[in-house]
């Protein structure tokens, strides 16, 4: 007859056991903590950008407003394209340019550049605007390590 053998666990191996398991449970917990801080400041960033770049969006539509009232203004005096455009440009705030029917100008908030062109439709289409240009540039990542 075979003999059966046995295994036989000391008391300190369920002792050894447990350290075990409340060690790999701290450190899950302290894991899922690092975690859980990251994605609270990816989420903080992410809402910084998303107000700035919505921010940026305002200013251009605002200033889209603007334009289109002083287009308004000067479509009612003019009677040819061309003087409708000429009495545009001589109109013009400092920080927008023109280019044949081309309106140009930039929105920045230091990090980044919303940079706009709307084109001037003749007169006989009703002489208001269309965006041809509306493009948001970021800085690189230098300026991002910064705030960090």
């Amino acid at each position: 007859m075979k003999k059966k053998s046995s295994i036989s666990l000391g008391p300190g191996a369920s002792s050894l056991i447990l350290i075990f398991v409340v060690l790999a449970m701290t450190v899950l917990g302290m894991l899922s903590l690092m975690n859980s801080r990251n994605d609270i400041r990816l989420s903080e960033r992410s809402v910084q950008v998303a107000e700035a770049i919505y921010g940026l969006n305002v200013q251009a539509e605002e200033k889209r407003a603007e334009l289109e009232a002083l287009l308004s203004q000067k479509r009612e005096s003019a009677q040819t394209d061309e003087a409708y455009l000429e009495n545009v440009a001589n109109a013009l705030p400092e920080e927008i340019t023109m280019e044949g029917d081309v309106l140009s100008w930039s929105e920045s908030d230091g990090f980044r550049t919303l940079s706009c062109a709307l084109k001037i439709d003749p007169l006989s289409e009703g002489g208001r605007t269309r965006w041809v240009k509306y493009r948001l540039v970021a800085e690189t990542e230098d300026e991002w390590e910064e705030e960090w």
